[in-house]
């Protein structure tokens, strides 16, 4: 006889969760998600540490003070106070937890959200073994102490398998032993690491998919029998809904590219249009992590790590083309203000085209603009902007130039067990995102959150966006006829195409009817 179906949120009633990265991006849509949604959760205990100059519960209540929580603070203020923060430090033994509060964890944890890490590209090696590798095996060794743990969810990456093409719920081989990493991370000075570097992420892109593969493969071998999940997401950007339309608080990802060409100072980057864009909304992949949290629970899966690739090249795709047209066409709808240019531009496949445009139109206006900051006594800025643009278009170029078959089997039969109402409180099924609508909102939430403009400020933005339309266009034509001019006076052949081709269109003119 089956058994009664417990809904998610009756679940994590009376249960306490920990959560580490809660101050993160995903974190905090996690912890907000959870307060709200599952308003008999009993704790929320987050791993942080002090930082510049604040002590933990300084920085939980600025992070409580976002908008993020707005929902929370007007309907059920009280539930803030279910928070509770934990001095520690993912990159210390022991997580830096002091022995009191491993041992209060350690009495009343039920379930627990690993997603601190670290998440540039380009770190270097030894850190990134340190925060993503070293963090994660302290974590398990802490939740082997507890008593009450129902499950473990590990939040991983769906790149971490991109020297594959297809890439299946399951964790593979990697090259090297994941303790070896570590202790060589020990023993090497950080040039020796650094050179040694390439040649140990292979055919990899960076360390952050580097490690990450490596701590999957690390978890098989120290999880035993802890009730673990993983949760693969490819690129998260703002939420689709949760706990509102377009919320972003961060430029990393495409977020901070589209942010500056609809400022107008950022036009080419080199992508392959005809590629799945694999963008996935933030809050679908936070329901995911709740909802297989709560299966993990219920029913213990016999394999020893169940994952979750949360992806939507294969069930909703977007290409790159679509992405882009849609971002721009948004931006155009919803301009920023103080854009410097219209914000224009688009995707190269070719090398020598990107450099060339990006050479034009990135850096040589981003020095003409910083000599006359300089002459003007302002401090310069724009070089470093577009230094920082180009570095953040590097990294993404090895995913805007490739594409993947995420397999996502796992995550669509969890979704099927769901009942209707939790469907419809933690949705994570990506067949339902509206591309268009979404975008829209993407843009929007960059201009509000990012940039903290009103919307009162959309008229006066149109009027200047109109403006700068027509000195775009009108710049664009003195190009060409300047071009034209050089062309002509240096080739008669070139004149004789030119007039040739003015009169046949006279002719074809002339001769199509009057309608």
């Amino acid at each position: 006889m089956a058994a009664p179906y417990t809904s998610v949120s009756d679940f994590f009633t009376g249960r306490s969760i920990f959560v580490t990265g809660g101050t993160g991006f995903m974190g905090k849509v996690l912890v907000e998600k959870l307060l709200r949604s599952c308003p008999g959760v009993k704790n929320i205990y987050l791993l942080m540490r002090p930082k510049r100059g604040q002590d933990v519960n300084s920085r939980l209540r600025e992070l409580l003070s976002a908008p993020l929580f707005n929902k929370l603070r007007s309907d059920r203020e009280a539930d803030l106070k279910k928070i509770v923060p934990i001095q520690g430090d993912i990159t210390e033994p022991e997580l830096g937890i002091s022995g009191a509060d491993q041992q209060m964890l350690a009495e009343t944890v039920s379930v627990v959200f690993h997603s601190a890490a670290t998440v540039k590209f380009d770190e270097a090696l030894k850190l990134s073994v340190t925060i993503n590798i070293l963090g994660t095996k302290r974590l398990v060794n802490l939740c082997h102490s507890m008593r009450n743990l129902e499950a473990l969810i590990h939040v991983s990456t769906a790149y971490c398998n991109c020297d594959r093409v297809e890439v299946k719920e399951e964790i593979y081989e990697t090259p090297y032993d994941p303790d070896c990493i570590i202790q060589a991370m020990e023993w090497m000075d950080d040039d020796l690491v650094n050179t040694l570097t390439p040649k140990l992420i292979g055919n990899r892109p960076n360390t952050y998919t580097f490690t990450k593969a490596l701590t999957e493969h690390m978890l098989l071998n120290i999880c035993g029998d802890l009730p673990v999940a993983i949760v693969r997401p490819s690129i998260v950007i703002s939420s689709v809904k949760d706990p509102m339309a377009g919320w972003v608080d961060n430029w990393n990802g495409p977020t901070g590219i589209i942010a500056a060409a609809g400022k107008g100072f950022f036009r080419t980057m080199l992508c392959h249009e005809d590629k799945i864009a694999d963008l996935v909304p933030v809050d679908i992949v936070i329901n995911l992590m709740i909802c297989a949290a709560w299966k993990t629970a219920i029913s213990r899966p016999s394999d020893s790590i169940v994952i979750y690739n949360c992806c939507t090249g294969q069930k909703a795709p977007i290409t790159w083309k679509e992405f882009v047209g849609q971002c721009f066409g948004a931006m155009r709808k919803h301009p920023l203000s103080n854009m410097m240019w219209y914000p224009d531009g688009q995707c190269r496949s070719n090398v020598v085209a990107n450099y060339i445009v990006k050479s034009a139109f990135h850096f040589l206006p981003a020095y003409i603009l910083d000599g006359i900051s300089w002459l003007s006594g302002k401090k310069p800025m724009m070089i470093k902007v577009q230094q920082k643009l180009d570095k953040a278009a590097t990294c993404l170029t090895y995913f805007s130039t490739r594409e993947w078959k995420f397999l996502d089997d796992n995550s669509l039969k969890l979704y099927s067990n769901l009942s209707l109402t939790d469907r419809q409180i933690f949705p994570f099924d990506v067949r339902l995102i509206n591309w268009p609508a979404y975008i829209e909102d993407y843009v929007l939430g960059i201009r509000q959150f990012m940039f903290k403009e009103s919307p009162s400020s959309i008229p006066k933005a149109r009027k200047t966006l109109t403006r700068y339309y027509y000195l775009h266009r009108i710049t664009q034509l003195l190009a060409v006829l300047a071009i034209l001019r050089v062309l002509l006076r240096r080739s008669a052949a070139m004149r004789r195409y030119l007039f040739f081709f003015l009169d046949l269109v006279i002719r074809l003119a002339r001769m199509m009817p009057v309608l």
